[in-house]
């Protein structure tokens, strides 16, 4: 069965793993259809959205087993110290509580009975023994990430609180607003954003509470955050559950904010900066195993370049940070650490390197960085956990494999081993499709490198080409599964794809990225775009006058620019894609940032800011053009879609729109991603 859409969407997703505290297994998070086995019946919605199961998974290479399975989306594991598995859910919460242990039914009694009425929110629930899981907490709002102590009698979580209203009152309250209102969301400056993504941030805000492991002693630590901890809110705990690192936004001057780091104790409430500065932003907090150090990641905003972003660690004591691994020109990303040989503590990390993002283990006191899986294994490799006998456990994936748990000890060139396949892919689907990966020299000599997925050949026949270009600017194509961007399923339908890497790409150093910053959107990343289109009409097997454009995002964007500069291409795919800059950066939930990447604004030098918006160039638009677009999108305003069809169509461009009204910047409901490449496989049989 070739991987089609369909097939695509049926596979199992694993999200996250979580290692038991005895080192023995491992528990996934995986998603599914909402199609029943025999004996189910979902007459409305089959197939229509994904649900989440937990597996447990031995590390020994047994068979792994399912823990739950039903409607709810049961995911997020994490482990107590006692081996109970906390996990969240929206599973409702009245009447589960008489099967826990009594005192964990004492704590959750004093949160209040959920409201039948009530909406399903998150919770954390809890597996312990052989029963079957009880619900651990009842937050009125619900929660929205959780973490326990590994080795402390704490339970952190992440909870919406309206202000101003007493926690008995809370769930009435935001009903109340909800079905009657008022409506208004009042936002006093444009410090941060105001809504993010596809949701408004609303009157409630993200707190975070503590209470003990078995959800007793419920303690507020944030009582008065406001918008602090709105958007992608990080934190971590440290060992013995002392303290909590926190990545707060701090206001800054230029209408941004400065993430910092708020090091909060947990037994008192008090607080302190650990890591802040203006214009610099700070990420991915990790504590050390004693808890006296924390790694995290630090990157200067400037208009003038991109910037590195380095790995630091502080003394949680002092405060005094240092940079790690400063002349290695990679950026690190902190996972966990560990002590390894010689009691010799390591810190472990992914960093993006030449198209793929292997495992590194970094240490603090040397520096010496050691690639732990080997270069000839590729794939990407993420949410990284830390045995007690020094093994990595993790996700992986592949341009031909999706992502799958794995495990590999942590010493240099090891070879990761698969764990379990909990995603139902059979390779007999791809194995005629080819993956292999080619480079072009820039004319500064920088080095560009294209992915290049190729369909079952054809005797004597020359296929079709799609150039593919990632979004981001920041960001790159590796040799990584990607659930929403997948070129096995073009490449089933008989097209290659050609992936590039041009200018802003992550994972070639520094300067290669730099080259995407100041408004150079549409200058050599265009440059590098021509240049790969020139090896593909020279590629053996490649039709030279079948090649479209294709891209979301920043991608879309080049397209767009691609389609005022040239016609070289026959047809052009630009989803949720940015063509008028000025409209863009003033509507994004992220409009402010533009100004930083752009160097300017177009209210201070509208010729300069303008210079590569596509809408400039769109009377010398010949190419025909399908826009996508979903109308939850905000950090591309569905706007620009609409704007950019109705330019087409009056100048006179094949064009068509599709519209997602209820979908986001991806497009992810399974049923809405089968009808987007329904569109595209469509729309490029027409025109290549």
């Amino acid at each position: 069965m070739p991987l089609d859409v369909r097939r695509l969407v049926s596979l199992g997703r694993v999200s996250s793993v979580a290692v038991s505290p005895d080192g023995t297994y491992a528990v996934c998070a995986v998603s599914r259809l909402n199609v029943g086995e025999e004996g189910d019946h979902h007459p409305n919605d089959s197939g229509s959205k994904y649900v989440s199961d937990l597996w447990r998974v031995p590390l020994d290479g047994a068979a792994p087993t399912q823990l739950t399975r039903g409607e709810h989306n049961d995911r997020a594991p994490c482990f107590r110290r006692d081996g109970a598995l906390g996990f969240l859910t929206n599973r409702p919460v009245k009447g589960q509580g008489l099967s826990r242990p009594q005192s964990d039914r004492d704590a959750l009694a004093t949160a209040g009975a959920q409201d039948p009425d009530d909406e399903e929110r998150d919770q954390v629930w809890l597996f312990s023994g052989d029963g079957d899981p009880y619900p651990l907490t009842d937050e009125a709002l619900g929660v929205d990430a959780f973490r326990f102590a590994p080795q402390g009698d704490l339970l952190v979580v992440v909870t919406d609180v309206l202000a101003g209203v007493a926690p008995g009152d809370q769930r009435a309250r935001a009903k109340d607003l909800e079905k009657n209102g008022p409506s208004d969301l009042h936002y006093p400056n444009r410090f941060g954003p105001f809504r993010h993504w596809d949701h408004w941030l609303g009157r409630a805000k993200p707190h975070v509470v503590v209470r003990d492991d078995r959800g007793g002693n419920r303690r507020d630590l944030t009582p008065d955050a406001s918008r602090e901890y709105t958007g992608d809110f990080a934190f971590a705990v440290s060992h013995h559950g002392a303290w909590i690192a926190a990545v707060e936004r701090v206001e800054s001057d230029d209408r941004l904010c400065d993430p910092s780091i708020r090091l909060i104790d947990t037994k008192d409430g008090s607080s302190r900066m650990i890591a802040q500065g203006s214009h610099i932003e700070h990420s991915h907090p990790v504590f050390s195993r004693d808890a006296t150090r924390l790694y995290f990641n630090r990157q200067r905003r400037s208009k003038e370049r991109h910037g590195k972003v380095e790995l630091c660690v502080a003394d949680v004591k002092s405060g005094a940070a240092t940079v790690l691994c400063e002349s290695w020109d990679r950026w690190p990303i902190p996972q966990a650490a560990f002590v390894g040989e010689g009691d010799r503590e390591r810190i472990v990390c992914t960093a993006d390197d030449d198209g793929c993002v292997p495992v590194y283990c970094i240490s603090p006191h040397d520096g010496e960085i050691v690639r732990v899986t080997a270069a000839e294994h590729g794939g990407t490799h993420e949410g990284l956990s830390v045995t007690t006998d020094g093994h990595i456990i993790g996700i992986r994936h592949s341009l031909r494999t999706p992502p799958n748990p794995f495990i590999v000890a942590a010493k240099k060139d090891q070879a990761p081993r698969l764990l379990a396949d909990l995603t139902g892919f059979d390779a007999k689907d791809i194995e005629s499709i080819a993956v292999s990966q080619f480079d072009v020299k820039a004319g500064d000599g920088a080095r560009v490198q294209t992915w290049l997925v190729r369909p079952p050949p054809h005797a004597g026949a020359t296929v079709p080409t799609v150039l593919w270009i990632h979004g981001g600017p920041v960001g790159a194509f590796g040799d990584g599964w990607h659930w929403r961007w997948n070129p096995l399923v073009l490449a089933s339908a008989g097209y290659a794809i050609a992936l590039p890497n041009a200018r802003g790409s992550t994972g070639f150093g520094t300067a290669f990225v730099d080259g995407i910053w100041r408004n150079s959107w549409g200058g050599a990343c265009y440059d590098d775009l021509m240049l790969v289109t020139d090896a593909l009409e020279k590629t053996p097997g490649l039709d030279p006058a079948r090649i479209a454009a294709m891209g979301g995002s920043f991608g879309g964007y080049m397209c767009n620019f691609i389609g005022g500069k040239t016609t070289r291409f026959r047809a052009l795919v630009t989803h949720a894609s940015v063509y008028h800059l000025e409209a863009m950066c003033g509507a994004s939930d992220y409009g402010p940032y533009f100004s930083i990447e752009m160097g300017t604004t177009s209210w201070k030098d509208r010729e300069e800011f303008e210079k590569h918006s596509p809408h400039k160039r769109v009377g010398s638009w010949k190419t025909p053009t399908l826009v996508i677009h979903g109308e939850k999108d905000y950090r591309v305003p569905i706007s620009e879609g609409l704007i950019l069809f109705d330019a087409l169509q009056e100048h006179g461009v094949e064009s068509e729109l599709v519209v997602f009204p209820d979908e986001n910047h991806w497009v992810l409901r399974p049923r809405n991603v089968e009808a987007w490449y329904g569109h595209v496989v469509r729309f490029l049989g027409k025109h290549v």
